[in-house]
């Protein structure tokens, strides 16, 4: 059975940090591409990074670029989302998840909350 678990995220105040981890099992996804999004309370999930199989390419959305930096490591099958300067409107449940070579993300993780405080 695939699983992604997210793990890492919690309360900050703003102008903090957090580091989210996504570890995968089931399968590896060392030959995917991997990206993380987001969803708050009454909005839509958006999307926030992603990063190609290998880590040579990464895009992100213009509200995080700068401020957040999505890794992987894929000896441990894991990717990771370095958030830094953290802002109230930050505030959502993070999801990883798992392209497969369609360029669509089959693979979902349950989501880790992420609470900014002013």
């Amino acid at each position: 059975q695939v699983q992604l678990v997210e793990s890492g995220g919690g309360l900050v105040q703003a102008g903090g940090s957090l580091r989210l981890s996504c570890a995968a099992s089931g399968r590896t996804f060392s030959g995917n591409a991997m990206g993380w999004f987001r969803q708050a309370p009454g909005k839509e999930r958006e999307f926030v990074a992603v990063i190609s199989w290998n880590g040579d390419s990464t895009s992100y959305a213009d509200s995080v670029k700068g401020r957040f930096t999505i890794s992987k490591d894929n000896a441990k099958n894991t990717v990771y989302l370095q958030m830094n300067s953290l802002k109230p409107e930050d505030t959502a449940v993070y999801y990883c998840a798992a392209q497969l070579f369609d360029y669509e993300y089959h693979y979902w993780g349950q989501g880790t909350q992420v609470t900014v405080s002013s």
